[in-house]
């Protein structure tokens, strides 16, 4: 481990709804875009130690501090624990309003690091070390009336909080990439209290210790209404994975975007290999990632997320055409279709890990999974007593013939692979799911299309994958239609309803992948080539999946075992990252991630109705 990085998972995650940044138990921010979640950093420490920038409050010379979120919220505080007294720092970005809303929220372009001395003075050590625009050019610091202000290309962002003499005691010095940082030290006497704040340039801000703690109060409530409209306090099936479930549905929401677009996660190009070139931007809202993270939500209660992204959806798909055919698979947050990716290459990456990107070329991909996701999201809301737009309807019903003229089509996957496309056993599933939801629609809601059309190309789709997708002499479903190479995704095969979880093709795949794809309780995604060059980790999401399937089987001892083992490998804060390496245990990929998040939702349940604890609401 190079001492100049921090592990991916040594760090907690503040955001509001926006944007998001990532705290070091050092005090150190080390990632932070402004004003939402794609636009270039201001901090980037992790992505390049000497250039990208960060925002350190903390004790010189102290052990890292303890993190824990304030409960039942995204407001995180490190305490830091020097002789003689502590310092307890809290982080966040403000939030206030109703986070149920269609616009949930009001939420200004700013942190917030609150100082709290107990039990004896402290003097905590500051360094600001902004670098606007992804620290592509020169930063410009100016000192102002209370802090300083920092520009460059276009960008700048302000430090607020501080009193004349602290003012005139910070030093604007040279920092290790040549460029201007702000270093000065705050006495704080025990009890006192001050604030810090850090704002986009031309936000509103009155940096005082009154309106400090005054917003803190507020985007705690603001967190903790959300939370608690749907009981929390009562979800006995929970337990005794409750707080990690609840910490699970707080990193979900911190990456719904007011649009009804949801973040795959708020970082860029954090790799699936340390030194290897697998690094990519998660910035946006994939139609997948989205879809299965509403339902987990909506699945414990959070029905408003899941309602919002079906009218995002439909929305983003008519800017283009009618026709669902050109639903892109992914869409910038405020539903930009055209998402270029490039190479940063001043930025060394994190751990030397280069290249980093920003935007994703698998944007203009085909995978045809999408489909079924957005289809089964709708049925799910529907047969739970939820209304929908009469153009909403339509809308499925456009999607659900789309996918009958796309059921022989290959594509790319699920995966995103960067080689050929193929006829992908997961692709077919998932159109099966389109066409299914789109028949139980038409018959049990009123919903209208050719029914017969669907019908028929559904009992097609479900023979591909009974009868191509499954090797007898493998014994499981593999990753293309008449392939050899297994694939995680086909652990979904029970899980989505097209033969029973005790079927001996699904349980004899579960046993495969068991063989083949796991390693400490860990699944990788595949072991195919896929057209890129390295490796990655073990995909937690997959290793979710696994623990349903095995439920599902009626093996919920063995479930169990491995949702436990799974649970203890949570950061310190609970979240998880997309990737993990099975042998040193490290987190790996972009951080935190709503795949793994919302795996563990979906598992809990599962696991929760298997022994008997029924929520009171499971929109499966």
């Amino acid at each position: 481990m190079s001492p100049d990085y921090r592990p991916i998972g040594d760090y907690a995650a503040i955001g509001n709804l926006r944007t998001a940044a990532l705290v070091a138990p050092d005090g150190s921010i080390d990632w932070c875009c402004l004003p939402d979640f794609d636009n270039p950093s201001v901090f980037a420490a992790l992505l390049d130690h000497r250039r990208g920038g960060r925002f350190r409050v903390g004790l010189p010379g102290a052990e890292p501090g303890r993190q824990r979120y304030i409960t039942h919220t995204n407001v995180l505080q490190t305490v830091f624990h020097p002789p003689g007294g502590r310092l307890v720092l809290t982080d966040f970005m403000p939030l206030r309003g109703n986070l149920n809303e269609p616009q949930p929220g009001e939420a200004a372009p700013q942190v917030w690091r609150l100082l709290h001395a107990e039990g004896g003075a402290v003097e905590a050590g500051i360094e600001w070390m902004p670098r606007p625009d992804y620290a592509r050019g020169q930063t410009r610091m100016e000192r102002l009336s209370d802090g300083f202000v920092a520009s460059a290309g276009g960008q700048s962002v302000r430090l607020a909080g501080l009193d004349a003499d602290e003012l005139e005691r910070a030093e604007i010095l040279e920092a290790e990439d040549g460029q201007p940082s702000v270093r000065l030290s705050l006495a704080l006497e025990s009890g006192e209290r001050r604030v810090l704040a850090c704002a986009l340039g031309d936000s509103e801000l009155i940096a005082s210790a009154d309106e400090g703690w005054r917003l803190r109060g507020e985007t705690v409530n603001a967190w903790r209404e959300w939370l608690h409209k749907i009981g929390v306090a009562e979800r006995a099936w929970a337990r005794p994975f409750q707080e990690l479930v609840t910490r699970s549905e707080l990193a979900l929401k911190m990456m719904c975007y007011p649009t009804g677009a949801i973040v795959a996660a708020p970082t860029t190009s954090l790799p699936e290999e340390i030194g290897g070139v697998r690094n990519w931007d998660y910035r946006y809202s994939w139609i997948r990632d989205a879809a299965l993270a509403v339902r987990a939500l909506h699945s414990v209660g959070h029905e408003d997320e899941a309602r919002r992204f079906i009218l995002w959806s439909e929305q983003m798909a008519r800017q283009v055409t009618d026709a669902p055919k050109s639903i892109q698979i992914m869409y910038g947050i405020r539903g930009d279709t055209d998402l270029p990716e490039d190479e940063l290459d001043h930025l060394e990456g994190h751990r030397g890990s280069a290249p980093v990107r920003i935007g994703n070329g698998a944007a203009k991909q085909k995978q045809l999974d999408v489909y079924g996701e957005l289809l089964d999201g709708a049925y799910q809301l529907i047969r739970d007593g939820d209304t929908l737009p009469p153009d909403v309807w339509q809308f499925l019903g456009k999607v659900a013939s789309s996918a009958c003229q796309r059921l022989d089509e290959p594509d790319e996957g699920i995966w995103e692979v960067r080689s050929t496309e193929q006829q992908y056993t997961y692709s077919k599933l998932m159109l099966w799911v389109c066409l299914d939801r789109a028949v139980r629609l038409v018959e049990g809601y009123g919903m209208r299309g050719d029914i017969d059309r669907w019908r028929a190309r559904r009992d097609e789709a479900r023979q591909m994958v009974l009868e191509r997708g499954y090797n007898r002499q493998l014994g499981a479903f593999t990753q293309v239609l008449d392939g050899e190479e297994l694939d995680a995704s086909l652990l979904m095969v029970s899980v989505h309803g097209l033969l029973p979880g005790d079927d001996p093709r699904v349980v004899s795949t579960i046993d495969r992948i068991r063989e083949q794809l796991t390693e400490h309780g860990l699944v990788y995604r595949y072991h195919a080539d896929d057209g890129l060059s390295g490796g990655e980790g073990a995909f937690v999401l997959c290793s979710f999946w696994l623990v349903d399937a095995l439920t599902l089987a009626g093996r919920v001892d063995e479930a169990e075992q491995l949702f436990e083992s799974l649970t203890r490998r949570a950061n310190h804060v609970g979240l998880f990252s997309e990737q993990i390496d099975p042998q040193s245990g490290e987190f790996l990929g972009n951080f935190p991630q709503a795949f793994s998040h919302l795996g563990l939702i979906d598992s809990a349940l599962y696991l929760a109705e298997a022994r008997g604890r029924q929520p009171e609401r499971r929109a499966r």
